[in-house]
């Protein structure tokens, strides 16, 4: 019988990181075929109205919603029926993301550059944003808490959420988004998934939706496709792919943890990429019988084996945990935990991760719900490059620069100099013609 997930010797000999990247392939997505697809979708609705936004959804998510907007009264129910444990788990966890979250705010930063002459940083919220919640195979209040939190901690005016419609809730989104919605305080939703959903919020509706200057949110190849194509009308956080977790660890990890965060983020979809970096070759052998057991008691078990046994997922052996880091920083996961007697020491070596979780009483779960740090992370490998949703991400740093007159005159036969020297002379005639008015008295 063919092994539930791959195994992928590395201890005969160091690599660099583009080598590295190659012998850990992540699932193939077919961005291509999905840019086209969507094309006929963006021109419709930039192009169209309410009723075609509806016809997408009966296309699209088999049910055509009575409006794309979802009443006040529909959001109020959801919170007035929502469980009252799941409404304390999200209070809770409401709390913690903004605790989190609070301490990212940065103030505005005034510089003297000279006597005269200043240059202020400021961090002005964008004006608008539409933020995205998947529906399909699960239900992500999570996400609206992780979206809508930063946003509102960036003192972003003016925010909308878009999710979805299901057949099981009248063409609505999920009463769980949508109740996470109203303990935000977020009024406006739209019950619109997909492409059409990011086509919404770059061109905007008339009557019924106003264009937004970013959209953030994860979702499938479709949205990740209507980001790319519309990417510079609006500003995106990125091009989300399949979630990823990868584990480091060393012999001092429990097989059955280790093996249960595995299936964690392998139940999200059958492309999700599931990886075992260990220095233990007992370990691997011990994970993969946990796995097998864990498998059949899973409700997802089917979409888990899938994503386990696909090219994107293996046990990747290493000689030491120092290839192990190599490994993991070239791997830049989306989730990386270490699982090592020393994880501490371990983190100060790690550079690419969307977000990194030291030892075994911090697994990926508790970031994706509780530990109020941000679940929206670069995939794909992002993460060697790019950040994790922050309140940073709804602001824009605006640089206010005011020289007085003798500051200006301290440094004008510089930019002179430096313009002519570009062969830009009409840049330096700007300052000239201001050094000729101020002999000649003009403008006193």
């Amino acid at each position: 019988m063919a092994p539930l997930i791959r195994t992928l010797d590395l201890r005969a000999s160091t690599r660099s990181q583009s080598q590295y990247r190659m012998e850990l392939p992540r699932a193939v997505l077919d961005i291509t075929t999905a840019m086209a697809a969507i094309e006929p979708i963006l021109e419709q609705v930039k192009n169209g109205d309410e009723s075609d936004l509806i016809a997408l959804g009966e296309r699209f998510d088999g049910i055509a919603p009575a409006s794309i907007r979802v009443p006040a009264s529909v959001i109020e129910e959801a919170l007035n029926s929502l469980d009252p444990k799941i409404r304390s788990a999200l209070e809770e966890a409401i709390l913690r993301v903004i605790k989190v979250h609070s301490a990212q705010v940065r103030e505005s930063i005034e510089t003297h550059v000279v006597d005269g002459g200043v240059v202020e940083h400021r961090l002005i919220p964008v004006d608008r944003v539409g933020l995205y919640v998947p529906g399909g195979r699960a239900v992500y209040p999570s996400s609206v808490m992780m979206n809508v939190i930063p946003a509102q901690i960036a003192r972003v005016a003016s925010i909308a959420v878009a999710s979805p419609p299901q057949r099981e809730n009248g063409g609505y989104p999920h009463p769980t988004i949508l109740a996470t919605c109203a303990l935000l305080g977020v009024d406006e939703v739209y019950a619109i998934g997909g492409a059409q959903a990011i086509a919404m919020f770059a061109y905007g509706v008339e009557g019924l939706c106003e264009r937004v200057n970013i959209v953030t949110g994860p979702g499938n190849i479709y949205v990740a496709a209507a980001k790319r194509a519309l990417r510079g009308l609006i500003g995106i956080d990125s091009e989300a792919g399949p979630t990823e977790i990868a584990i480091l660890a060393d012999e001092s990890a429990i097989a059955s943890e280790v093996a249960a965060d595995l299936i964690s983020q392998a139940e999200h979809d059958t492309i999700a990429a599931a990886v075992l970096v260990t220095t233990s070759e007992e370990l691997g052998i011990q994970v993969e019988r946990e796995l097998a057991n864990q498998i059949e008691s899973a409700k997802h078990s089917e979409r888990i084996r899938t994503a386990l046994s696909g090219v994107q997922s293996a046990i990747v052996l290493v000689e030491s945990l120092e290839q192990g880091v190599d490994v993991v920083n070239a791997y830049a996961a989306e989730h990386l935990e270490l699982m090592v007697r020393d994880p501490r020491a371990i983190a100060s070596a790690i550079r690419n991760a969307g977000a990194v979780f030291l030892g075994r009483f911090s697994p990926v779960s508790l970031g994706d719900y509780s530990a109020g740090s941000n679940h929206v992370l670069p995939t794909g490998g992002c993460a060697c490059h790019s950040s994790g949703l922050s309140v940073q991400s709804f602001l824009r740093g605006v640089s206010f620069i005011e020289y007085g007159e003798v500051a200006f005159r301290e440094i004008a036969a510089n930019v002179i100099t430096l313009a002519n020297a570009e062969d830009l002379p009409s840049h330096g005639e700007a300052i000239a013609v201001r050094l000729t008015n101020l002999e000649n008295g003009s403008g006193e």
